[in-house]
């Protein structure tokens, strides 16, 4: 009888949450509740708006908990920031919830679309979270806007049983010796390609370890000695038939996973050449590519959240990865949750931003229902430091996660990160491809950052 009461509770959260997700997003909202007592609704409400299904399951289980009713309503991120804006503008006093990602933050933040969680107390709360994910969700006056209940630090998921056979170790020490540099790189893809591997599934691999400094120092572009050098690499991996030529998120990158994927051509990787679909079916993508030589990839550059990406895609070769250091510390990514700076409802919501990410038995439930996230709450990854996770040879990720993060510097991030690094990402595809020289393509990659910021000292 209870096993049915919670059951249809569930359903009920569920039903009242006005949600764009599929069946997926409902049943993970469904199980949240699902070892939860019923309790009676309080007639309090709060509207969130999201990103991430994340906020799905966890509004379920608030509102299970404590009777406060949760709508929780999941845009598409190309859209988002518009329509949080426009309801900004428009004087909408709903939602009372807001999210960003960190290369949306400074945006949302210079219209003031996020409250001041330090009017609310949440400086007594600044040595409970990782460094640096506190520091994400500062305004640039050093205001508390948002807080992540997640870490993202990046690191390179590698083939244990490929790493013995080419390098004669798996240690994910050992292993990550030879990400050290980029040149140290190029060798290591060299090695892997004379043994029949491919290093990465595409070149974009290594994008999280692009360059360990500031895009813009004192008012000046900052294109530094390590930035040049990443160009140099991801052109050698390119022109050199060093990857899979697989595009991130396609189905030979998924495929790559779990076993060996197709060697596409250049020209399909930029749709030049179109008999390829790389986004079609894995059944449609394998009649296109049949006959074609194939090759196992050796490893993924990818925050730590990568570990459910490959936990869902690695199929039967899990519990052959390790995961290591990259040549630099990196992050990507991470849900920061907020409240608008409209919402009529600011204690409440405040309440729940702090069960989301400062509450450690949240944090100890997240990490058992997400099969493997990251938390940023200090006490919780210490608890969990000796955790092994079995698709990675039961390396304890936590521990290693927790390294990464120290060592990221959050004033290396500036508000010019999106655009100028855009900028570069199109330079260097330039190059690659030949449609220019490294000297053309800089050039129009000054021109580009001139024109779009005209206040910035270029030194040509």
């Amino acid at each position: 009888m209870m096993k049915l009461a919670k059951k249809l509770l569930a359903m009920a959260l569920v039903l009242v949450m006005v949600m764009s997700l599929g069946t997926v997003a409902f049943a993970r909202a469904d199980e949240a509740v699902a070892d939860l007592t019923p309790v009676e609704l309080t007639g309090d409400k709060l509207v969130v708006w999201t990103l991430a299904d994340d906020l799905v399951s966890f509004g379920a289980r608030y509102q299970a908990m404590t009777g406060v009713e949760m709508e929780v309503v999941v845009i598409a991120p190309e859209d988002y920031p518009t329509k949080v804006q426009t309801a900004l503008v428009g004087g909408e006093t709903e939602p009372d919830i807001i999210v960003g990602e960190p290369q949306m933050l400074g945006d949302m933040f210079s219209y003031g679309a996020f409250a001041d969680l330090d009017a609310l107390g949440a400086q007594d709360y600044a040595d409970q979270i990782v460094d640096y994910v506190w520091d994400v969700g500062k305004d640039e006056n050093g205001v508390q806007r948002a807080i992540s209940y997640q870490i993202t630090p990046a690191g390179l998921y590698y083939r244990r049983d490929i790493a013995e056979k080419v390098f004669g170790t798996e240690d994910p020490e050992e292993i990550g010796k030879l990400f050290a540099d980029y040149p140290t790189i190029l060798d290591t893809a060299q090695k892997l390609k004379d043994a029949g591997y491919r290093i990465f599934s595409s070149d974009s691999e290594i994008n999280y370890f692009s360059g360990d400094e500031a895009w813009v120092v004192d008012g000046k572009l900052n294109l530094s000695q390590a930035r040049l050098d990443y160009m140099d690499l991801v052109v050698a991996l390119y022109q050199n038939d060093l990857t899979a030529y697989a595009n991130q998120w396609s189905t030979p990158w998924y495929q790559a996973m779990r076993g060996p994927v197709p060697i596409l051509t250049a020209d399909i990787q930029n749709y030049a050449d179109d008999s390829v679909n790389v986004w079609a079916s894995a059944d449609e993508f394998a009649e296109a590519t049949e006959g074609l030589q194939e090759a196992e990839v050796f490893a993924f550059g990818l925050p730590s959240w990568g570990v459910l990406t490959m936990r869902d895609n690695v199929e039967e070769t899990s519990g052959l990865w390790g995961v290591c250091a990259g040549p630099a510390y990196g992050f990507g990514g991470g849900t920061f949750i907020g409240i608008s700076e409209l919402s009529e409802k600011k204690d409440l919501a405040w309440e729940f931003v702090k069960w989301v990410t400062l509450n450690e038995e949240t944090a100890d439930w997240w990490i058992t229902f997400s099969e493997g996230d990251t938390v940023s709450l200090k006490s919780v990854l210490e608890a969990h430091k000796d955790d092994e996770n079995p698709v990675y040879g039961n390396q304890k990720l936590y521990a290693f996660w927790q390294e990464q993060a120290e060592g990221i510097d959050y004033s290396k991030v500036t508000p010019y990160d999106k655009i100028v690094g855009d900028a570069w990402g199109a330079a260097i595809s330039s190059v690659k491809t030949g449609v220019a020289t490294k000297e053309e393509a800089i050039e129009e990659f000054y021109d580009t950052v001139a024109y779009t910021y005209p206040e910035l000292e270029i030194d040509r």
